[in-house]
């Protein structure tokens, strides 16, 4: 069983998921609340749940907090939302992920957002693209592509400690 706690956002026209309790290893976000749709995903939302294996969101989420994957290492697939603009920091830390593909509305990976995914193999990055920061896959050992748009700005950091090769396409 899933259970969603949520929030409204500050603009009251659509809301938050604060919190998760469950036990399944396939989560499915929900799209809407109250009649209002699902923006946010709240920092530490999924900490150390141990049996998450996939997630599904809906296109509404436009953020993803910090920490919200953190220890989640039996996750290994995830679609991210078609409208989503903002990861905070250490959103994928310590995660399973093998692969992820990154909309064309986010623009940036922040520092430390997929730090110690020692499982991370590629990354492509979508249109939209413009900024890699340091340390974004610092402990990404297994990180052997990254796939970017010309004109993306990386920090000479980003892929510190291990081997990345980036290919612009």
């Amino acid at each position: 069983m899933q259970r969603f706690t949520f929030q409204m956002n500050y603009d009251e026209s659509s809301c938050a998921v604060t919190g998760y309790a469950g036990d399944e290893a396939d989560v499915v976000i929900p799209a809407t609340f109250g009649g209002r749709p699902v923006t946010i995903l709240f920092d530490k939302l999924f900490r150390g749940h141990a049996e998450i294996r996939s997630v599904a969101m809906p296109d509404t989420v436009t953020d993803l907090g910090e920490f919200l994957f953190d220890g989640c290492m039996a996750l290994r697939r995830i679609e991210l939302p078609r409208g989503l603009k903002s990861l905070w920091g250490y959103t994928f830390v310590r995660c399973g992920l093998e692969e992820v593909a990154l909309p064309d509305g986010l623009t940036a990976i922040p520092p430390y957002a997929f730090k110690d995914c020692k499982s991370l193999r590629r990354v492509v990055c979508g249109s939209g693209m413009k900024h890699i920061y340091a340390w974004a896959f610092g402990g990404c050992d297994s990180l052997a592509e990254v796939v970017c748009a010309p004109g993306v700005q990386v920090s000479d950091r980003a892929f510190e400690s291990n081997a990345a090769i980036m290919r612009i396409q």
